[in-house]
């Protein structure tokens, strides 16, 4: 996204957040595909994408601890708005949004991952 700062030091374990967000449109791709929005589906779809999400994020074997949070919301014309703030090591830490949408809703997925130490 845009106006989102990225923090790299050059280490191979520093979180990777073009990577991460790949990893995010592929879930929610898998988890809703082509579907349109239905309300009985929502719990589980969100429920399916932080799963997706998690396991492969932490398939990559990163020293990382992972929170994903994820919003569906079906297309009407009315906003959403969100924001986030954290306190971190910027070196090593990172986080990421994705919002992905088709014809009938959105999906807005956040990212954190904080380094272990």
């Amino acid at each position: 996204m845009t106006g989102m700062e990225e923090f790299h030091n050059g280490n191979e374990s520093s979180f990777n957040s073009e990577e991460a967000e790949n990893i995010v449109k592929e879930c929610i791709e898998k988890v809703v595909g082509a579907d349109d929005y239905s309300q009985t589906q929502v719990n589980k779809w969100t429920a399916g994408i932080v799963e997706r999400c998690l396991t492969q994020l932490v398939k990559q074997g990163k020293p990382y601890k992972y929170i994903v949070t994820c919003a569906v919301m079906q297309k009407t014309g009315a906003g959403l708005h969100s924001a986030n703030s954290c306190y971190w090591d910027t070196t090593m830490d990172g986080s990421c949004t994705v919002r992905w949408e088709n014809r009938t809703m959105y999906c807005v997925v956040s990212v954190f991952a904080v380094a272990i130490a």
